[in-house]
């Protein structure tokens, strides 16, 4: 599961920063093991240390301790496996686990595929790729109205003008 993307170093002892997908995730617990994926390529590292830092997390992995070891990194995408998450209340859900789901309105009408999800100080956003152009669907219950993962699909019932924009 996708934690978020390293953007920037931190000092010179070797800490990166990162910009993460969700930023109220409690995921960075010392000890945990991170995935750094770069270009396709992807290396298991133990979290040393990982602290907020305003939007950004600072974490610190076991190994790279000076900001030359650091600088390869930039860029990377940070996960973790999914078995190692905390277990969710019965209808609760991951939103990394949305992507690849069709999306239709309450009419039936397909939307298209959410490929990404993206959190926002206001929320988790679905990027949902239609046939013509990507919309921006906000996974607000007010617009949510059923994630099916049996069936593969997402129900919204988007407000007037959303899929126009």
């Amino acid at each position: 599961m996708p934690l978020g993307k390293i953007v920037a170093t931190h000092g010179l002892d070797g800490w990166l920063r990162l910009n993460p997908f969700n930023p109220e995730t409690n995921a960075f617990a010392p000890g945990r093991q991170l995935i750094l994926d770069r270009e396709g390529k992807s290396s298991v590292f133990e979290l040393e240390s990982g602290k907020r830092h305003g939007r950004q997390f600072l974490i610190k992995l076991r190994g790279i301790d000076r900001i030359d070891d650091a600088e390869l990194w930039i860029g990377s995408t940070v996960a973790i496996e999914p078995e190692t998450l905390a277990p969710l209340e019965p209808g609760q859900y991951y939103h990394y686990q949305v992507v690849g789901l069709e999306v239709y309105d309450l009419r039936g009408e397909h939307i298209g595929v959410i490929t990404r999800t993206w959190s926002t100080p206001g929320g988790e956003i679905y990027f949902v790729q239609g046939a013509t152009k990507e919309h921006l669907i906000p996974a607000v219950k007010q617009i949510i109205e059923k994630v099916d993962f049996d069936a593969g699909r997402v129900i919204i019932n988007p407000p007037e003008g959303l899929l126009e924009l």
